[in-house]
């Protein structure tokens, strides 16, 4: 195996003068793009003396000089660490610690931080990104090939629950994540994809990044997601695929200029990272766009499931099939498979399927058992063979000894039009053990109450499933890629 820098030399080879990347200040070839990886490896081998193996640190927003240091990384077989930007200190000189990096590359607001970690971390080298611009030409001809199973990147999950967990991606990992992708949405050279996630997150990376590098495709990168901009340049640049999380999608649609932009060249809007309300996605259907969603993880680098164009807006709601080269099952609790209809835990198998977790063999073993990956998710399959997300099995309410799903409750209470976001979660009670609780934020203006909310809910739901009490607020917590942090409204309730 090559590598998965080998697919940017061979671009370049096939055809040199055409855009790799675009971003708010400049543009690049697949040639420009390739001996600018080279460089970069280069620099890491002959200045950095870094060893296979070494982990790379990642600091920034989204910029050109971070695609390249990833595909350089991986060319001289290190593993890269992106560091979330929105941690604290602290948080971040956990990730440091535990994955060891011995290089840390920042943008100069992080400078002063970084330095600071340096201090308390195995960091030998703080390095500005922006400074590879200066870095020598020079170039090594004859890299060894590239191991398939080496690990390439280590992604920290989001980690509601104690310390995160790194997960270890390979190069093998992504270029099967590549292949789903383009396999699924038909990527081709004339495919511009947009990156409105951060690229510290796989979702950046994987969906579409890569895979449209891969396709031979243009991305086009801004520093960081503001929806003004991004409609802008999915004008300006023709862009074709759009990928997001709902709070994305939802910010692009309450854009003023949203209705005024032209965005004829869009084929697919995706949704991925969270589930996607139903209004939402219909808000973009009945504007005449395709609209779809899937499922995947950090641990299966991302893909794993994929609705396409043609079932886009008869199977709304649904995660599609799983892509080409993965497979699924759904479990009950004694691990027999669920027939059609009925809620199972997912499990995924594929080439696609991480590694493990970083140093937590502990953690791994529990995660992936005879070759399956357990998500933790809980799904359900149609008659035709379409999988739904149900939940997640530890968000899972027990009341009165009655299952509640509260996605099923958030897409009830998701049709109330003055409802913005919503969040379900259960909370200890003393009769019934658990009962569900929604915390709502309301479209601005709105005079939606609490006594309009559960009347809603009753006429759409079981008794049982109807939330005993409506937190109003004025946002919901989330991480870095928008998915809510169900973990600090349930801390809200117990401190109250």
């Amino acid at each position: 195996m090559q590598g998965i820098a080998y697919w940017i030399e061979k671009r370049a080879y096939l055809h040199p003068d055409r855009i790799a990347i675009i971003t708010e200040e400049e543009e690049m070839t697949y040639k420009q793009l390739h001996e600018y990886v080279s460089k970069v490896a280069a620099y890491l081998i002959y200045d950095l003396n870094v060893q296979k193996g070494e982990r790379i640190a990642i600091l920034s927003q989204n910029c050109l000089e971070y695609i390249v240091l990833l595909f350089a990384i991986a060319k001289v077989e290190c593993i890269a660490v992106p560091l979330n930007i929105r941690l604290t200190e602290n948080e971040l000189i956990f990730q440091l610690k535990d994955s060891g990096a011995t290089v840390l590359f920042v943008e100069e607001t992080f400078q002063n931080m970084a330095l600071s970690m340096q201090n308390v971390t195995y960091v030998q080298r703080v390095i500005s990104i922006k400074s590879l611009k200066e870095i020598e030409d020079r170039k090594i001809d004859n890299f060894e090939e590239i191991n398939e199973s080496a690990s390439f990147i280590i992604c920290y999950t989001s980690g509601t629950t104690g310390q995160p967990k790194g997960a270890v991606l390979t190069q093998e990992n992504m270029f099967w994540n590549a292949l789903n992708n383009t396999f699924a949405i038909d990527l081709t050279v004339h495919d511009r994809s947009i990156v409105l996630l951060p690229l510290f997150h796989i979702g950046g990376i994987g969906l579409f990044a890569f895979p449209t590098l891969f396709a031979g495709g243009i991305i086009i990168v801004p520093r960081k997601f503001e929806p003004t901009i991004a409609l802008s340049m999915i004008e300006k640049y023709k862009v074709t695929v759009v990928m997001g999380v709902p709070t994305i999608h939802q910010a692009l649609i309450n854009c003023a200029k949203f209705e005024t932009t032209n965005l004829q060249s869009v084929r697919w809007f995706y949704n991925g990272g969270a589930p996607c309300p139903e209004e939402l996605m219909r808000e973009f259907i009945d504007r005449g766009f395709l609209f779809g969603q899937g499922f995947g993880m950090t641990e299966t680098s991302p893909t794993v499931f994929m609705l396409s164009e043609e079932d886009a807006r008869r199977k709304v709601g649904s995660i599609g099939k799983p892509v080409l080269f993965c497979d699924y099952v759904l479990i009950d609790e004694n691990k027999n498979k669920v027939e059609i209809g009925e809620v199972g835990e997912l499990l995924i198998r594929g080439p696609n399927v991480m590694k493990g977790y970083w140093n937590r063999p502990d953690a791994t073993e529990e995660t992936i058992q005879d070759g399956w990956l357990y998500t933790g998710d809980l799904a359900k399959v149609d008659e035709d063979g379409f999988v739904y997300i149900v939940g997640r099995k530890k968000e899972m309410i027990i009341s009165g000894g009655e299952n509640i799903y509260p996605l099923e409750v958030e897409q009830v209470i998701n049709k109330l039009s003055e409802v913005c976001e919503v969040a379900v979660i259960g909370t200890q009670h003393v009769k019934w053990g658990e009962i569900p609780i929604a915390f709502i934020v309301k479209k601005s203006c709105s005079v939606l109450t609490e006594k309009e909310v559960i009347d809603h809910c009753r006429l759409l739901l079981a008794k049982y499933k109807v939330p005993k009490e409506i937190v109003f607020l004025e946002e919901l917590p989330k991480n870095a890629t928008g998915k809510i942090q169900k973990a600090q409204l349930a801390n809200q309730l117990k401190s109250r």
